[in-house]
C-alpha cells in the first residue's frame, strides 16, 4: 500500500493534480442528477445545483471523511415532494417554507453530530430501511412516469399516479417517448456494453448528451403540433429545462412561517432521519473502497453534513447527503483528499455557468427517464428476492414499511416498520415485554482481556438493533489489530441487523491486524439460508444441506476434496485482484479445496458475494470463483474478451497512458482478448507461444494476476455441478503451462 496523503493545506499541495482530475469525471456525472433530482422533488432545477455546490465547497471546510462526495441524492426527492405538498397554502411559498425545513434539520444534524451520536444511525433494522426505500423508489415512479410518458395527472395520491400512468398511456406523447426509451435503453445497459469509449462516460451523460439531437430534430423550441400515426400532438418549449439566465436568480430564501405546524416538523424529522441514515451508512461504504483504509469520523462529518444543509437551505438548495455513486468515481479516477469534493463544487459552478445554453436545449423527460429507472431499481423484484432471501420475516418488515409509508409518509413508515420488528422479536423470543427490554438493556454482557493478549466479548440476551449501540460501547474499550472472541451462546434472539454490525466489526478489526471469531450459535437455529439471517437459540439445531450443497459434498469426496458450505470470512486476499478494488466483497461459502500435488499448486473454488453500486440500494452480485496459488512472482495482468470497436478505443486512450496489449505474432489472439497491465515487457514474456495457443482453443474467462495468484470465472452467476467439473479441468491444464 502507498503511503497515506497528507491532510489539510499539505495535502491539497501535493495532491491537487490527482484530485482535480477526479473532480473532473464526479462533476459531469453530477450535473445531470443534481438537476434532475431537484425535478424530481418538485423544486426548482437550480436547487439541485445549487446544493452540490454548496455540498462540494462548505462540507469540505469542516468534514470526517476523506474522499466522499456531498450534495443532493435520491432519498430527499420523497421528502421534499411531501413537504411541498402538505405546506403548499397557496401563497406559492411552498418551497420556501421546505427551505426552512432544511435549514432547521441541518441545525439539528450538526446537534446529532456535537453529542455524539453519529452511531444512531445502527440502530435502525436494515430490511426496515429497505422498504422505506423502496417507498420511495415507487414514489419517484410514479411522478416522472408521467414526465416520461408526456402526460399528466394530478392526484397527490401515489399510487392513483401510477393507476394514471396505465390509464393515460394511450394519450402519450409519442415523440416524448421516443427520447424515453432511448435514455431507458442507454441506462439498462450501459453497464453490458463492452465499448471503452462509451464506458469512459457514465450513462447519464449519455442520456442528456443523445437527447438534444432528438430536440433538434422534433423542434421542441417552437410550439408546434406533429403528426404520428395520422394523430396530431404538441411539441415546444415546456418539454424543456427551465433554468435562469443568471446564475444569482436561482437563489432563495427559507420562509419560517410554518415552524409551529405539525406538518413543518414532520418534514424536519423525515429529512433529518434519511439525510443522517444515507449519509453515515454511504461513508462506512466509502470507507471499504478507500485504497488508503482511512476511517471517517462520523460524528465530525455529521455535523459537516448539517452546517453544510443549512447554508444548502438559506440560499435554495436541497438537503446535503454523501452520495456513493459519485464517491465511488472519485475514489475510482485517484482522488486522495478531500479536496477532490471542493473542486467537483467549483467545477459545477463554472459548468451550470458555461453550458447554461446547452442545458436549456435538453428535454425533461430525458431527467426524467433517469429518475425512472434509478425508482424501479429501488423498488425492483430483485430487491424483494434480496429480502427475502435474508428470511421471511425480513419481506414482511420491508412490505409493512413500504405500504405505510406510501399510504401516509416517511416518518410514520419507519416508525410503525421498527415497531413491528420489535414486536415480532418480542413474540419469537417468548418473554414477556418487561423482561425482554431487560434481555436487551441491562443482559450483562460484557468484556474482559484473555491471555493471549487477545480479548473475549460474551454477549448475553436479546442481540437485536436496540442493542447496537450498547454492544459498540464494549467494543470501543478493545484496541484495535487485536484478536477477539465474540461468543454469542447466552443469546436468545439474534437480529439480522446486529449480525451485520458485528460482520463489520469482524471487518475493521482485520483490517488493522487482528482477528475476530464469532462462536456460540450453534445452538441457535436461523430463519432462512443467509448468514446473517436472524437467529432464535434451540438445542440440537441442525443445518440441512441444500441439494447444491449435498453435489458439491460429493463431487470433494469423489475427488478427495475438501469441502465446507459455512461462511467464511476470510476474503481480504481477493481485494489484492482489480476486479473487487471497487467491488466490496460480503463473504464467500460452499468452498472447495484441493491442490494440483505434482505442480506444488493449490486452488479453491467458492461463492463470492459482492456488492456494486449504492450503499442502501447496491445491487449484490453472487459468483463461483476459482484462486490459483501460483507460488512463484508471475506479472500482473488482466484478460477477458475483447468487445466490439475497442480497437478504436485503444487509440484515444493511450494518450492517457492506457493500452491494450497485442502480440504481433499472433492478430487473432490480440483481436480476440483485452490484456492490460502496467508492465508490458513482463507480460509479452510471460505469454508464451503455448499459453496463447491453449487461451485460443478453450473456453474464455475472465482471468486476472495479482502477481502471485490467478482468479478465474465464467460469468456473474453461481456454477453449476459440470461446470465446476470443468473450471478445475481447465485450470490443471492451465497450472501445467505456468509450472
Amino acid at each position: 500500500m502507498e503511503f497515506t496523503p497528507k491532510t489539510g493545506f499539505k495535502g491539497l499541495i501535493e495532491n491537487w493534480q490527482s484530485d482535480v482530475i477526479a473532480a473532473i469525471s464526479v462533476s459531469l456525472i453530477a450535473l445531470p442528477l443534481s438537476l434532475g433530482i431537484a425535478l424530481a422533488a418538485g423544486a426548482p432545477a437550480m436547487a439541485g445545483i445549487l446544493s452540490a455546490i454548496v455540498g462540494g465547497v462548505v462540507t469540505t471546510l469542516y468534514r470526517g471523511g476523506h474522499v466522499s462526495v456531498n450534495g443532493p441524492a435520491k432519498g430527499v426527492i420523497a421528502v421534499i415532494l411531501y413537504g411541498i405538498t402538505v405546506m403548499d397554502d397557496g401563497t406559492g411559498q411552498a418551497f420556501n417554507y421546505v427551505l426552512a425545513a432544511i435549514v432547521v434539520s441541518g441545525g439539528l444534524q450538526v446537534l446529532l453530530g456535537v453529542l455524539k451520536l453519529g452511531r444512531l444511525a445502527d440502530i435502525f433494522h436494515s430490511s426496515v430501511i429497505h422498504g422505506l426505500l423502496a417507498a420511495i423508489g415507487i414514489i419517484i415512479f410514479a411522478k416522472q412516469i408521467h414526465v416520461a410518458l408526456g402526460t399528466h395527472s394530478d392526484s397527490p395520491n401515489i399510487i392513483q399516479n401510477l393507476i394514471d400512468a396505465v390509464v393515460y398511456l394511450p394519450q402519450a406523447n409519442p415523440f416524448v417517448v421516443i427520447i424515453s426509451i432511448v435514455g431507458l435503453l442507454l441506462s439498462l445497459f450501459h453497464s453490458k456494453i463492452s465499448f471503452r469509449f462509451f464506458q469512459f462516460f457514465p450513462a447519464p451523460i449519455w442520456v442528456i448528451a443523445l437527447s438534444i439531437p432528438f430536440v433538434y430534430f422534433f423542434n421542441f423550441f417552437e410550439e408546434h403540433s406533429l403528426l404520428f400515426l395520422g394523430k396530431s400532438y404538441e411539441v415546444g418549449p415546456r418539454l424543456l429545462l427551465e433554468i435562469p439566465d443568471n446564475f444569482t436568480d436561482s437563489i432563495m430564501h427559507p420562509n419560517f412561517a410554518k415552524i409551529g405546524t405539525v406538518e413543518f416538523w414532520t418534514t424536519v424529522l423525515s429529512i433529518l432521519i434519511i439525510t443522517s441514515i444515507e449519509s453515515l451508512a454511504i461513508a462506512k461504504a466509502v470507507d471499504k473502497i478507500d485504497p488508503y483504509k482511512r476511517k471517517t469520523n462520523l460524528n465530525k462529518d455529521l455535523t459537516g453534513i448539517g452546517l453544510s444543509t443549512m447554508a444548502a437551505g438559506f440560499v435554495g438548495g436541497l438537503p446535503i447527503i454523501a452520495v456513493i455513486i459519485r464517491s465511488t468515481v472519485n475514489i475510482h479516477n485517484g482522488a486522495k483528499t478531500k479536496w477532490s469534493n471542493l473542486y467537483q463544487g467549483l467545477f459545477l459552478l463554472i459548468l451550470i455557468v458555461v453550458l447554461s445554453p446547452i442545458m436549456k436545449q435538453v428535454p425533461l423527460c430525458a431527467f426524467a427517464i433517469l429518475l425512472v429507472y434509478t425508482g424501479f431499481k429501488l423498488a425492483s423484484p430483485a430487491v424483494f428476492k434480496q429480502v427475502y432471501n435474508q428470511g421471511p420475516e425480513q419481506i414482511i418488515f420491508f412490505v409493512f414499511t413500504m405500504v405505510l409509508t406510501l399510504y401516509t409518509n416517511l416518518l410514520v413508515g419507519l416508525l410503525g416498520g421498527l415497531l413491528l420488528v420489535m414486536a415480532s422479536h418480542m413474540l419469537l423470543a417468548k418473554e414477556p415485554i418487561a423482561q425482554f427490554f431487560k434481555m436487551i438493556f441491562s443482559s450483562g454482557s460484557s468484556v474482559v482481556p484473555n491471555q493471549d493478549n487477545g480479548y473475549y466479548l460474551k454477549i448475553k440476551g436479546i442481540a437485536n438493533f436496540l442493542g447496537i449501540l450498547k454492544v459498540d460501547k464494549l467494543v470501543k474499550k478493545i484496541p484495535p489489530g487485536v484478536n477477539v472472541t465474540i461468543d454469542l451462546s447466552e443469546t436468545r434472539l439474534v437480529g439480522m441487523t446486529y449480525m451485520e454490525y458485528l460482520v463489520d466489526y469482524l471487518r475493521m478489526q482485520k483490517e488493522t491486524g487482528g482477528k475476530v471469531v464469532i462462536k456460540g450459535l450453534d445452538s441457535h437455529v436461523s430463519y432462512s439460508t443467509h448468514n446473517r439471517a436472524l437467529k432464535i437459540s434451540l438445542n440440537n439445531a441442525a443445518q440441512k444441506l441444500s441439494p447444491r450443497q449435498v453435489r458439491l459434498q460429493n463431487l470433494a469426496n469423489e475427488n478427495d476434496y475438501s469441502f465446507n458450505n459455512r461462511v467464511d470470512w476470510d476474503t481480504g486476499y481477493l481485494k489484492k485482484f482489480h476486479f473487487f478494488e471497487i467491488r466490496p466483497v460480503e463473504r464467500k461459502s460452499n468452498s472447495l479445496i484441493g491442490a494440483f500435488q505434482e505442480l506444488n499448486m493449490s486452488w479453491e473454488i467458492s461463492d463470492v458475494t459482492f456488492n456494486e453500486g449504492d450503499a442502501f440500494s447496491a445491487e449484490t452480485f453472487t459468483t463461483t470463483l476459482m484462486v490459483l496459488n501460483i507460488n512463484r512472482p508471475i506479472p500482473v495482468f488482466t484478460m477477458e474478451k475483447e468487445g466490439l470497436f475497442e480497437k478504436i478505443f485503444d487509440r484515444v486512450m493511450a494518450l492517457t497512458g492506457y493500452k491494450d496489449i497485442d502480440f504481433e505474432m499472433y492478430p487473432n489472439f490480440s483481436k480476440r482478448f483485452l490484456i492490460t497491465g502496467k508492465d508490458e515487457s513482463e507480460i509479452q514474456a510471460f505469454f508464451t507461444d503455448d499459453l496463447i495457443r491453449f487461451f485460443e482453443s478453450h473456453q474464455i474467462y475472465h482471468i486476472e494476476s495479482n502477481g502471485e495468484a490467478i482468479i478465474l470465472f465464467d460469468k456473474i452467476k453461481l456454477a453449476r455441478t459440470d461446470e465446476t467439473i470443468a473450471l478445475v479441468d481447465y485450470t490443471k491444464e492451465l497450472a501445467k503451462l505456468l509450472s
